[in-house]
């Protein structure tokens, strides 16, 4: 069995396999850290029965204190190359969206690169979709140019004539709300676990 857990300290000395990836955005210390400090809850690790770290995703809310607006926010989702193509980004990205909506979230959003049709289309078929297109958004570290971010939103949440005007992959001021699910319990992650 699979094990969802909150991501801990010592996950930072074991997660090397999942950071690898060229396409894996990673980090110094000190931002795993205040991820963890902030939005521990938005921290999950995929875990294999043997204790190795199959995965894990980062996240926090976002929004306005003044407004009461909130939303998720994915920093970043990796998958170690082994584990891949078992649905594991699925499950996190799911308990993201759960979180998020139980903090009062509208809706969840996040940055992938163009370069990564793996993941546009990994996004495209958990029902996202760019809304906008965030030019040298990441920073090239061999020489070659920074590269653009897609912007990506639930595509369900908006539609009709919304859509079209929400959605725009240039428009930089876009508001838009998750459709409400009907979710009655929330996850603990203590004792989440599941095939894959």
């Amino acid at each position: 069995m699979t094990t969802l857990r909150a991501f801990t300290c010592d996950d930072l000395f074991r997660f090397n396999n999942i950071n690898l990836d060229p396409l894996t955005e990673t980090y110094g210390i000190p931002f795993y850290l205040q991820y963890l400090a902030h939005w521990p809850e938005y921290f999950i690790v995929a875990e294999a029965p043997g204790g190795e770290l199959m995965g894990y995703i980062m996240g926090k809310a976002e929004g306005s204190v003044a407004r009461e607006e909130w939303h998720g926010h994915v920093t970043a989702l990796s998958v170690a190359p082994e584990f891949r193509r078992l649905g594991l980004a699925a499950k996190l990205m799911e308990l993201l969206e759960e979180i998020s909506e139980r903090k009062g979230g509208f809706f969840v959003d996040l940055f992938v690169r163009v370069s990564n049709q793996v993941a546009v289309n990994m996004y495209k078929q958990l029902g996202y979709s760019v809304y906008r297109t965030v030019i040298e958004y990441y920073s090239a570290s061999n020489g070659e140019p920074d590269e653009d971010a897609y912007g990506e939103l639930p595509s369900g949440a908006v539609s009709g004539e919304e859509a079209s005007t929400y959605l725009h992959p240039t428009d930089r001021n876009t508001l838009v709300l998750l459709k409400n699910k009907t979710k009655t319990d929330f996850l603990d992650l203590k004792y989440l676990k599941f095939k894959l």
